[in-house]
């Protein structure tokens, strides 16, 4: 079939929608108009005619026999707004509400260069001061948000604690004895999508992180919540805990990663 004779897309408010809509279902794996139309409960009409438009414009490619895939004009537009795209900016907003909801200190941080540099920080309003500030490193196996941006990596858990306590010197009285147990404490926080600090990088000071993933399901960013032991018994890590993790699903979400991805990740692994 010819996507490609220069019909006009259908008018009305929801074509933007539909299009879009489009766009996902051959994402999603629909190679033609009758899986598109099974896909988005369009009309088969106004689904051929939304195909022409989109190919017209390169967002979709009919490859014959092929069928349909996504076109070159999104991924010109893919890298627009990946450059674009400020996880700081983005992530401000969330980590102000953060703030105000558990009145804790509140981090953004990345990797780089093997150790976690923050990028933000909300002071809490318990009148403690955390150790920490934008720009500044910390090791990533002492830190919560460090373990929360290796979460998903289990065949950096070892390696990665050696390696900080060889370059560290500091013997935090809540340490993890040996590797074998730091990885299995990553394997608990692997599967229920945060991880801890208890003391490990401060004493007296307790952290929960996790991670913040973008587009095909990896680790970019990680976001924690730090506060005095007092204010962190069990039972509250745990509840906040779920709650940095909703928080970082929507930032999530915002730098484009969709659950998909993430699935696509792990079956490739």
């Amino acid at each position: 079939m010819d996507y490609m004779d220069g019909n006009e897309a259908p008018a009305g408010t929801q074509t933007l929608m539909h299009g879009i809509a489009v766009l996902r279902a051959v994402s999603d794996g629909a190679r033609n108009l009758k899986e598109i139309v099974a896909s988005t409960h369009l009309n088969r009409s106004t689904a051929h005619r939304l195909v022409q438009a989109l190919c017209s414009e390169r967002f979709l490619r009919d490859e014959g026999r092929s069928g349909l895939s996504l076109g070159p004009a999104l991924i010109e537009l893919g890298f627009k707004a990946r450059d674009s795209i400020s996880i700081q900016e983005v992530a401000r907003p969330y980590l102000v509400d953060l703030g105000h909801e558990t009145k804790d200190t509140i981090h953004l941080a990345i990797e780089d260069g093997g150790s976690v540099l923050y990028l933000d920080k909300i002071h809490g309003q318990r009148g403690v001061e955390i150790r920490s500030w934008p720009g500044c490193r910390m090791p990533l196996t002492y830190t919560g948000i460090g373990k929360a941006l290796l979460i998903d990596d289990s065949k950096r858990w070892t390696s990665q604690y050696l390696q900080d306590r060889s370059l560290q010197d500091r013997s935090p009285e809540h340490d993890y004895a040996n590797a074998n147990i730091f990885a299995n404490a990553m394997a608990k926080f692997a599967r229920q999508g945060f991880a801890y600090d208890l003391e490990e990088n401060q004493k007296y000071i307790r952290c929960v992180g996790a991670p913040i993933k973008g587009v095909n399901g990896k680790i970019i960013a990680a976001i924690s919540i730090s506060a005095i032991a007092t204010f962190m018994p069990t039972e509250r890590m745990r509840k906040l805990g779920v709650r940095i993790k909703q928080y970082a699903k929507e930032i999530s979400e915002e730098m484009g990663y969709r659950i998909s991805d993430d699935i696509s990740t792990k079956s490739e692994s």
